[in-house]
């Protein structure tokens, strides 16, 4: 059985996951569309894709397309994903999943009355960090988990300021200071995403930036905002609590890692930073470095990165690393190219396999809430000057 996709912008991450979408036995046709045309002709092109539409609405009334995956900005998302399941189509989006309480109440709303399939690909989800972290609580290793951390840790300067200008034109600088605390996913997702509980209250602080260059400047920001670097404290159902950063002003390899995570146990702890992993416990400290380090699968100078900033690559290139299960992936990707430390596999996997099979994916649109709304509220405190809010919960998946 297999179902036809229609990728929904030609951008710098899209074509990743088009060609793994084409490669996976569970797919048919693929398609293409993008604001500007001539993107997505050359993405067809170059991948020998089914064809392009001119527009998404083209697409979405086309009977030729099952479902769409969505790599368009990332404020954008929300009402994409309500349009595509109201038309009646299974929907993959990129994070975050929408920008507002009200955004994600919709997507959950439809999701239930249509039936239809909703995943976000949080990269995260597949972290060798919180693959290895959720197999040592399923384990019992940790005894009881009462705190962990999270950061995305992504400097502007390592490729971002290049990322901006290609999907921005003219105006990216009002683009580029989107708040940090709304896109949050990299960093929740990851502490989730193994310690299975979800967030209650937070209170965040935010940095105002002093670059000076136009970039997270309030007369400029679409967004009204001027903070690059942000922090959160989240409460815990269950009680404990997790802390997490994100940074886009910070002296950090981010092309080495941007993501990382930390998690402590009454019986052990587990820390992760850019080239060390360490697993603690009350007798002594396991180096876990090489466990949790994909292994590239495409040289950074390959001609299909060549629109990409070097900085930027890494997450392009990366391939698995030995905590992953590669069992249960199809052949087809095995020589393929991987990224974001191995995730792209298990992301396109999960929701070719939720599709065909009419299940729930591992990050479903009940996933998807807690992993985005957290920041949602995060960015509302550190509005507010860190009161601490509550954050409202869609509660557990359908079974």
């Amino acid at each position: 059985m297999t179902f036809s996709i229609g990728i929904v912008g030609a951008g710098q991450f899209s074509g990743q996951f088009a060609t793994l979408f084409q490669a996976h036995p569970g797919v048919g046709d693929v398609y293409v569309t993008d604001l500007l045309p001539e993107r997505a002709a050359q993405l067809a092109s170059a991948q020998g894709l089914a064809g392009t539409f001119p527009s998404y609405q083209a697409m979405l009334e086309s009977e030729d397309v099952d479902a769409v995956a969505i790599f368009t900005q990332r404020w954008t998302h929300g009402p994409l994903v309500l349009q595509g399941l109201n038309a009646g189509k299974h929907v993959y989006s990129a994070v975050p999943m929408a920008i507002s309480t009200e955004e994600i109440a919709a997507i959950i709303d439809a999701v239930k009355a249509t039936g239809l399939t909703y995943m976000m690909g949080e990269t995260s989800e597949y972290n060798p960090a919180t693959v290895h972290a959720r197999n040592q609580i399923a384990e019992g290793a940790f005894g009881r988990l009462f705190y962990a951390e999270g950061d995305y840790v992504h400097d502007m300067d390592l490729g971002f300021y290049e990322a901006y200008q290609y999907s921005g034109g003219e105006n990216w600088k009002a683009t580029a200071s989107y708040p940090p605390l709304l896109y949050p996913t990299h960093a929740v997702g990851g502490v989730l995403g193994a310690w299975k509980t979800h967030a209650v209250s937070v209170s965040a602080i935010g940095v105002v930036d002093g670059r000076g260059d136009g970039v997270f400047d309030k007369d400029v920001s679409q967004f009204g905002n001027d903070v690059s670097n942000a922090t959160a404290l989240f409460e815990v159902a269950g009680g404990g609590s997790f802390r997490t950063n994100e940074f886009r002003r910070v002296g950090y390899p981010s092309h080495i890692r941007e993501s990382r995570f930390r998690f402590f146990g009454t019986e052990a702890s587990m820390e992760q930073l850019a080239t060390v992993a360490l697993w603690q416990d009350k007798k002594g400290v396991q180096d876990i470095s090489e466990l949790l380090e994909p292994k590239p699968t495409m040289a950074p100078d390959d001609p299909s990165l060549q629109h990409i900033a070097p900085e930027l690559r890494a997450a392009f290139t990366s391939g698995s690393a030995p905590v992953h299960d590669r069992a249960r992936l199809p052949r087809e990707f095995d020589s393929l190219h991987n990224g974001h430390e191995g995730s792209h596999h298990f992301l396109v996997d999960d929701f070719v396999t939720a599709v065909n099979a009419r299940t729930l994916p591992s990050v479903n649109a009940w996933v998807a809430a807690r992993y985005t709304l957290p920041g949602i509220i995060a960015h509302e405190s550190a509005r507010q000057g860190g009161v601490r809010l509550e954050i409202p919960d869609f509660g557990d998946a359908p079974q």
